[in-house]
């Protein structure tokens, strides 16, 4: 129910937008081909959908990436760790606080 009425309230301020900005125009130039005379709103509505549309593939591939870094699954040879000078290993059932 609040997601009902938070979506209702920004819908209102966005359609508030639209509405006190509708004779605010601007020209747009693309270099090659210019738009003259759009409305504001609607340059923003542009650019905020292609802002979403360049984020959602890099949003996807970062967490697809995310998925394939998983640490390796403890093995038969863990307990056979050499251990180096300077390096203290812990084992997890030695570690005051359960972690692994």
């Amino acid at each position: 129910m609040m997601r009902l009425i938070v979506f209702i309230v920004v819908f209102a301020i966005f359609l508030g937008f639209i509405v006190l900005n509708l004779d605010h125009k601007c020209d747009i130039s693309f270099g090659f081909k210019a738009f003259k005379d759009v409305p504001i709103f609607l340059s923003i509505l542009t650019s905020f959908v292609f802002g979403m549309l360049v984020t959602v593939p890099l949003l996807l591939s970062r967490g697809r990436a995310s998925k394939k870094e998983k640490p390796p699954k403890p093995g038969k040879n863990d307990k056979k760790q050499k251990e180096e000078p300077g390096i203290e290993v812990i084992n997890k059932n030695d570690s005051p606080y359960g972690i692994d």
